[in-house]
């Protein structure tokens, strides 16, 4: 018999690293996941959740493998019923000054600073580890294989998406709301034509190559 809970398009055991961890003693369990390194505007977005032991949320995946409509539903009802969130950020700024990855690093950090509750233990995705005591672990494609890290995944996303489509209003022009910052052919038009804004990557190619325009 299936485990209640388990959903058809996605026959992978969600919880398992989170099994694996708690058997070792560990009680609360954060994932962590980031959205935004490779675009050419806007921060690096973090985020951090602690869910309840035995919590599988039907459709929790890798939220680049989802709609924005699912996006949004999944981003309220992991709200709802984690025991924590937390969100941080790396701005254009800080990228420019220390690199894509520690200014990821930074956001993560923020993320778990921002927390209600602590964890005892860390799920983070991909290779990269963060400075902290907590006791960590990276898992690569760990937005597929772990709950918490699919469920940090998707706020990271949504928070990002959310704030992008805001900076649009505030600088208009570059088409923020659709491309979200990538280097889509019409938002690498627009920086030729405008210039970098003040929420550019200055050090990104794409971006740099038009920093005359800014004085100009």
């Amino acid at each position: 018999m299936k485990q209640a809970g388990l959903f058809d398009c996605n026959p992978i055991d969600l919880l398992f690293h989170e099994r694996q961890v708690r058997s070792r003693g560990f009680q609360v369990i954060a994932g962590i996941d980031e959205a935004g390194r490779g675009p050419l505007a806007g921060p690096v977005v973090a985020a951090a959740v602690i869910l309840p032991e035995h919590c599988l949320i039907k459709g929790v995946n890798d939220s680049k493998k989802l709609s924005p409509p699912m996006r949004d539903r999944l981003y309220d009802e992991i709200m709802a019923q984690a025991i924590s969130v937390g969100v941080g950020m790396g701005s254009p700024g800080l990228i420019d000054r220390i690199n894509i990855l520690q200014a990821t690093r930074h956001a993560m950090r923020e993320a778990l600073f921002q927390m209600t509750t602590q964890p005892d233990y860390i799920l983070i995705d991909g290779i990269t580890t963060i400075d902290t005591t907590t006791p960590q672990k990276t898992i690569k494609k760990g937005d597929s294989l772990s709950i918490s890290i699919a469920a940090a995944s998707i706020i990271a996303k949504v928070s990002r998406d959310r704030l992008m489509r805001e900076l649009d209003g505030v600088h208009p022009g570059y088409g923020f709301s659709g491309h979200k910052g990538y280097g889509s052919a019409s938002h690498l038009d627009a920086i030729r034509r405008l210039g970098p804004s003040p929420v550019h990557r200055l050090t990104f190619g794409g971006v740099k190559e038009h920093l005359q325009c800014l004085s100009s």
